[in-house]
């Protein structure tokens, strides 16, 4: 049944406000002479007061590192202006990751929970914050028996597993810098990313397993290690076959067997002392990429610096979190989703890691106890067609909120959510969307505990986070869908992209420049469809740069996503308006279907009175085609801008990089008519 954007579904009881983080760090500031008493207030306050309130994060949670004298900001406006944030300031991101290790209260508690598919038993494991520090610091003498040290950058190809996250903070520890693929990336994905970046050591596994299957890397591996000349050492996790091995390279417990005796670890009392080294505020924490459909990927780089920042903030005051609860997002390590996910370490939260395909993630989150599980919006809708009811089903009494991403959730995956996983008398369930990106590895629109529920509407601007929405003139509108634009700096912009050499006196890459500041100078576009309402919530409608521009009347792609999947036939769709500047072109519609369902003249007529009735009659499509799958990138996002310039007449070679794709073998369905394979079941 059809929800109404907008329409209420939670209101934040008094004891769900009292006991928020957000509301002890207005309590806080109220001390300090900030007089705020509301979100709106707060927020405001943060974005005309950029400096008071970055510095007020720093002292607020205590960052463990050196602030120095020097100012906030130095520099220009902007990163591409030579923007420097906390200039006099060094600190360590691992260091801050693993205090909790070495505070006899909490170290014995849960740091790590792991979980793997059925076919991998045997491979789940617990590890305290101790435990943790104890093998981080094996690793990281591993790491500089084997030289690594202050810029060095080590890849990783891994799943989600704990010796991921465990050669992390070895490698950010000794001021070396950190990438990682997942180990379901092809060779050619993997060799776009990581020879950019010249790599001193690659960290990977034989293998893996998805849906019960097992993939072996090692000839990968090889592939990969032939293409980066500049490796020193290979290190292999044999995480598929326990006797596995591979030419050249050392094993994981070799590297902690070396550790071990560097920091004569006993492995009883207390975790090693770890040596953090400091490092100025933006020096290279990891590099993460683009996701290089139309192009090589881009190396975007983050700072320690503004990341630690940026996490506490975050996943404090937007989702809730600390030192009680137990952390879960799906996610492989290709997405910067894991990136956020481990930042639950810097709050003290248990992060649950998880390697598999996405089954059962609802058993697993009752199984761990987990408090806040985070997925992608196309999970939730599936659930929903599905008819699972995990709040009826499962013991979910622990879990207090659900966090959504990778795409707009529609109203009625929201209305889903507080039917299905909330229960009578459950009031503390905090559904939050968010929205943002691999560039700053966080949320630009998000989530307040403080603030109500409405369906299809995002919560909030995030705090420090000027959002705007721009008109085609460049003016900020409110209650009309405009450019997503911010416009003042964050911390967690990117530092640079690696090998991208400074343009002028700016100290910005031309790259770095094109990507978000030619469209209005000064000013970051991100590239999304944006509405900011009047209360201050937001609704996010697609990626500007794939619009339906129909009559002259412009609409993002999820307002029409939400119509389509809607119906149980359509298991997944994509639309495309093939029209250009100055003409008008075809609004063609690819669908996939359901089982046992099939694109008859009853289900077209359907879909067209839908859209019709929902959207306007310029939004029927010209033509509708069955295909055997809509193409994602490796993150699971559909490529609407590639698709279109296939459509319009650039060669699928130069429109789309198969090796960025999840799904290469779609993109023969999407050649122009004349040109695609048969059975496509066409209708206009």
């Amino acid at each position: 049944m059809p929800v109404s954007e907008g329409a209420p579904l939670w209101e934040p009881s008094d004891e769900v406000v009292g006991g928020a983080k957000i509301t002890r760090y207005m309590r806080w500031l109220w001390d300090r002479g900030v007089l705020v008493e509301s979100y709106d207030e707060l927020w405001r306050w943060s974005v005309d007061s950029l400096d008071e309130f970055w510095d007020s994060i720093w002292a607020y949670f205590g960052v463990v590192g050196h602030r120095g004298s020097g100012p906030v900001r130095s520099g220009g406006p902007m990163p591409v202006d030579g923007l420097r944030w906390f200039p006099s300031a060094t600190l360590n991101y691992a260091e801050n990751a693993l205090r909790r290790a070495y505070d006899p209260v909490l170290q014995d508690r849960t740091a790590v929970i792991f979980r793997s598919e059925p076919a991998s038993d045997g491979a789940d494991r617990t590890l305290t914050w101790a435990e943790l520090a104890r093998e981080v610091a094996q690793a990281q003498a591993g790491l500089r028996a084997l030289g690594v040290g202050r810029g060095d950058r080590v890849v990783a190809y891994v799943p989600n597993i704990p010796e991921a996250l465990i050669l992390f903070l070895a490698t950010v520890s000794l001021g070396a810098i950190w990438s990682s693929c997942s180990p379901d990336f092809g060779a050619p994905s993997v060799i776009d990313r990581f020879t950019q970046i010249e790599p001193s050591v690659l960290v990977a596994v034989d293998g893996y397993r998805y849906n019960g299957k097992a993939y072996d890397r090692t000839g990968v591996l090889r592939e990969i290690q032939a293409a980066l000349p500049t490796l020193r050492a290979t290190v292999l996790i044999s995480y598929l076959d326990a006797d596995a091995g591979l030419d050249g390279a050392s094993t994981y417990g070799e590297l902690l067997t070396v550790g071990r005796r560097s920091v004569n670890d006993s492995l009883t009392g207390q975790p090693p002392e770890l040596h953090f080294e400091p490092v100025p505020f933006d020096h290279p924490l990891w590099i993460l990429y683009s996701s290089g459909t139309t192009g090589l990927p881009k190396p975007i780089v983050h700072g320690h610096g503004g990341i630690v920042l940026e996490h506490l903030k975050a996943l404090s005051f937007h989702q809730d979190l600390g030192r009680d609860d137990v952390f879960f997002w799906y996610t492989t390590t290709g997405w910067m989703m894991w990136n956020y996910l481990i930042g639950g370490l810097l709050v003290g939260a248990t992060v649950v890691l998880y390697d598999g395909a996405p089954i059962d993630l609802w058993e697993l989150t009752a199984e761990a106890g987990v408090t806040y599980f985070g997925t992608g919006a196309p999970y939730l809708m599936a659930s929903l067609k599905q008819g699972l009811q995990p709040g009826k089903d499962l013991d979910l009494s622990r879990l207090r909120g659900i966090g959504s991403t990778g795409s707009p959730l529609p109203p009625e995956g929201f209305a889903w959510v507080y039917a299905a996983v909330g229960r009578s008398g459950k009031a503390d369930l905090l559904l939050g969307s968010l929205s943002g990106g691999t560039d700053v590895c966080t949320g630009f629109v998000g989530p307040c505990v403080l603030l109500p529920v409405q369906a299809g509407v995002i919560q909030c601007r995030g705090l420090g986070a000027k959002v705007e929405a721009y008109d085609p003139s460049g003016h900020p509108v409110i209650d009309e869908v405009g450019e997503l634009v911010l416009t003042e700096p964050m911390p967690a912009m990117p530092v640079c992209f690696w090998n991208d050499p400074p343009v002028g006196e700016s100290g910005a890459g031309a790259r770095y420049r094109e990507s978000y500041f030619v469209d209005y100078p000064g000013v970051w576009r991100h590239g999304d469809w944006i509405k900011i309402l009047p209360d201050g919530g937001c609704v996010i409608y697609g990626r500007s740069d794939s619009t339906l521009n129909r009559g002259g009347v412009r609409m993002g792609t999820s307002d029409f996503y939400r119509v389509v999947e809607a119906f149980e036939e359509i298991a997944d769709s994509l639309v495309i308006d093939t029209g250009q500047l100055g003409a008008d072109g075809r609004l063609i519609l690819y669908v996939t279907l359901s089982p046992s369902s099939s694109l008859d003249d009853a289900l077209v007529g359907r879909l067209r009175s839908a859209l019709r009735s929902a959207l306007s009659p310029r939004h029927v499509p010209d033509e509708i085609h069955v295909v055997p799958g809509i193409p994602r990138t490796l993150s699971g996002k559909k490529l609407e801008v590639p698709v279109r310039k296939i459509l319009q007449g650039v060669p699928l070679s130069k429109a789309a990089n198969p090796d960025a794709m999840a799904n290469p073998e779609v993109l023969a369905y999407f050649t122009p008519l004349d040109e695609s394979p048969g059975g496509q079941g066409a209708r206009t």
